[in-house]
């Protein structure tokens, strides 16, 4: 060695090259793919030409090895002419052991179809949903890169692929996600994304209208099919029925299925045997109520899409002061910027404490159900629960209704298909279609925030 020059360690030029590496690789793969697959790998070593990188789990080690490896390879020449490389798991992220029992399939060709999805045609703001709008997290860290996973190479490893979890922690987005990934990516597949209630819906109405075969065709004829709250679907023996050879058709062509559900498999005591099965056939992952970490980077990605000024320590609070689903911390937000906008004040502390008092006061509140908020609607205007749940199409009706169903969708666990149920029947678009008008009116009128605003405290105060 030369007098005045100093040997690298080995950490030490392994962190130089990996970070070379890095650079190439985050500019050549999408937000996503970065986040999911490299952003939490590292290097630890580089000894006898070999540079060894480690990630947190063997779904990340996979992928890369299956799908990325040349671009780390060839970003490792540019980087250290002649290395190799090595993917490890590392040792010190925690137990990573559901990741190894995850059931992997070989991979099957997918069928090619000649025209893309039916489904383009949902224009509802849901199924705009994608990964990038996805904030991740330990709690669903998991989660997401499996349906990422899934969403660019459908039909492989992870097939069938069933998310659960509570209800507001991002589910139907993950769903969504993949759906949008897939038509984007592959356009000649077709996706048909649904929930268990518009599948049992869409049956009986074939067996009403003996248009069983045209149903048949159109579930199973799909390359990717997403089915949202399976748990629905127990304790109805003929859409299991129908179901159970729907599933069985579609793996059999090589098809790729996604569910979710709010419970896991084992935890549904009227579902089939055989359906159960299947089921856990596949990779199974559950969501978990986010961290503070994750609470405050999910405020943050949400505060990108408003027009005021947010200070970071409104966030944080935001963030100490509401746990507990990811719905009613973005809820929360909301409520609070549409107050500061339509009063013209500064967004504080202090303004979100007076704001969401009712939320943060969790030890006065009564547990909240649409029969209640139904009752509340009522009385703080001038239709009945009946005239409520109708079919009129009044203007002022429709305002107190759509009120109620964003209430409902905010202070409760109900899904929008739920929510549609209790209100006359509806179909869940219908009540996608409310929850995003009133969250757009209540930033622009003061009175729809004021009738939200007495609604909700009408609600906790009695």
């Amino acid at each position: 060695m030369e007098k005045g020059k100093v040997r690298l360690s080995t950490d030490a030029e392994a962190e130089r090259i990996w970070i070379s590496c890095a650079q190439s690789i985050r500019s050549q793969v999408s937000d996503a793919v970065w986040r999911t697959t490299f952003s939490d790998a590292r290097a630890t070593a580089f000894d006898e030409g070999s540079l060894t990188v480690v990630v947190p789990t063997n779904l990340q080690k996979a992928r890369i090895e299956r799908r990325y490896i040349n671009l780390l390879t060839d970003a490792l020449d540019e980087a250290q002419p002649d290395a190799l490389v090595r993917i490890e798991i590392d040792p010190d992220w925690g137990d990573s052991s559901h990741f190894e029992s995850a059931t992997v399939v070989p991979v099957v060709e997918r069928p090619q179809q000649a025209a893309p999805s039916e489904e383009r045609t949902d224009a509802s703001p849901e199924t705009r949903l994608t990964f990038e709008q996805f904030v991740t997290g330990t709690s669903n860290r998991f989660s997401h890169a499996a349906a990422l996973a899934v969403a660019e190479t459908p039909a492989g490893p992870y097939n069938p692929l069933l998310i659960h979890g509570d209800s507001g922690l991002g589910k139907t987005h993950l769903l969504r996600a993949i759906a949008h990934y897939v038509r984007s990516h592959y356009a000649t597949f077709k996706v048909r994304y649904v929930t268990s209630e518009t599948f049992l819906n869409e049956f009986v109405q074939a067996i009403r209208n003996s248009t069983q075969p045209e149903f048949k065709q159109m579930y199973r004829n799909n390359n990717v099919l997403l089915v949202d709250d399976i748990q629905f679907m127990q304790g109805k023996d003929g859409l299991q029925e129908e179901f159970f050879h729907t599933f069985n058709d579609l793996l059999q062509n090589g098809a790729q299925i996604v569910l979710s559900s709010d419970r896991s498999p084992d935890a549904m005591p009227t579902l089939e045997d055989r359906l159960r099965s299947r089921f856990k056939s596949g990779l199974i992952t559950d969501i978990q109520p986010p961290d503070l970490v994750t609470r405050l980077a999910i405020l943050e990605k949400k505060a990108e899409s408003v027009a005021v000024a947010i200070p970071s320590e409104v966030l944080a609070f935001i963030a100490e002061s509401i746990t507990s689903s990811i719905r009613e911390l973005e809820g929360a937000l909301i409520k609070v910027t549409a107050f500061a906008n339509i009063t013209q004040q500064q967004c504080s502390t202090e303004l979100a404490r007076r704001v969401l008092a009712d939320l943060i006061d969790s030890n006065a509140k009564r547990p909240v159900t649409v029969e209640k908020i139904l009752e509340a609607t009522a009385a703080t205007s001038t239709f009945s629960v009946e005239q409520i749940t109708g079919g009129s199409r009044r203007r002022p009706l429709v305002d107190a209704r759509q009120i109620a169903m964003y209430v409902t969708r905010n202070m409760t666990d109900l899904s929008y298909p739920e929510i549609g149920r209790a209100f006359g029947n509806r179909d869940h678009t219908t009540v996608i279609h409310a929850v995003h008008k009133i969250e757009a009116a209540m930033a622009e009128r003061k009175e729809i925030f004021d009738k939200v605003q007495d609604l909700q405290t009408w609600i906790i105060e009695r």
